[in-house]
């Protein structure tokens, strides 16, 4: 008894460490947890990009998107390079790199962050999209990877520019913090922000790290999300199956299933 008291001990302190500010109430949480909940999209999903980390699934209702918005440039370039060869107009951005990974003649590279302003070193995704494709109101594509970044770039995002994203697809990071109150408010309004416009159709847990939890629930630090505008879903079918057969590994480490809290248990 002695041994579990001190076990229950070190945990709590642990955990206060990890979240010195007010926790969030665990009803909130899952009920955010819930709206995100995958449904089942109008056609199969598919994979752009590399087997491992860098690929991603995808709608496969690609057809009569114009461009492609992708920041954060990695080692790879697949999932772009794919969606040129589909016909698309691809626009990079990443101040941390010179040049994407792979080059191809539909790539379009800004050397800058996205973030809620725009200056030397940082644009906002409004100013990058109006500026790219001025006079344009056609569909687009978003693929986000900038490390937190994606919080502030979806708040500031005004409601005509999200309704011109027909997919977008998004690795959160920070997830974990989701305990901690001040983080939770401000990433449910980011996730509402979405789902003002979109539904998510899949996710897909990065498994470099081992999920956190708390209070019955367990969450992944990170972790891949895809969203279609919900013009393009007419079900109302909710996906039961993780990981999907094309869902791939990150990284080398054990593999990071899905926690169960994060998907309905009957469509």
């Amino acid at each position: 008894m002695k041994h579990l008291l001190q076990y229950g001990l070190i945990k709590l302190l642990s955990i206060v460490r990890a979240f010195p500010t007010g926790m969030s109430n665990p009803a909130e949480l899952r009920t955010l947890l819930e709206s995100l909940h995958p449904r089942t999209p109008d056609q199969k999903l598919i994979r752009l990009g590399p087997t491992g980390d860098g690929g991603y699934l995808v709608p496969d209702d690609l057809a009569g998107i114009q461009a492609c918005f992708s920041p954060g440039v990695s080692f790879v370039s697949g999932f772009e390079k794919d969606c040129a060869e589909l016909g698309m107009q691809v626009f990079l951005a990443d101040k941390s790199v010179d040049q994407p990974a792979d080059r191809h003649e539909r790539f379009h590279f800004t050397k800058k962050y996205l973030g809620v302003t725009t200056d030397d070193s940082f644009m906002t995704l409004e100013h990058w999209v109006n500026s790219s494709l001025p006079g344009s109101d056609a569909d687009l594509m978003l693929q986000t990877d900038i490390e937190g970044y994606e919080y502030e770039i979806f708040l500031s995002a005004s409601d005509t520019l999200m309704k011109r994203f027909r997919i977008i697809v998004a690795e959160f990071h920070l997830l974990d913090q989701l305990y901690s109150a001040p983080f939770f408010n401000v990433a449910r309004r980011a996730f509402e922000k979405i789902l003002q416009t979109h539904v998510s159709v899949h996710i897909h847990p990065n498994n470099y790290r081992p999920p956190i939890q708390l209070h019955g629930i367990s969450i992944p630090k990170v972790m891949e999300f895809t969203f279609v505008r919900k013009d393009r879903l007419h079900g109302q079918s909710y996906q039961t199956q993780f990981p999907h057969a094309l869902d791939c590994d990150n990284s080398p480490n054990p593999s990071v299933l899905l926690p169960k809290c994060w998907f309905r248990q009957s469509a």
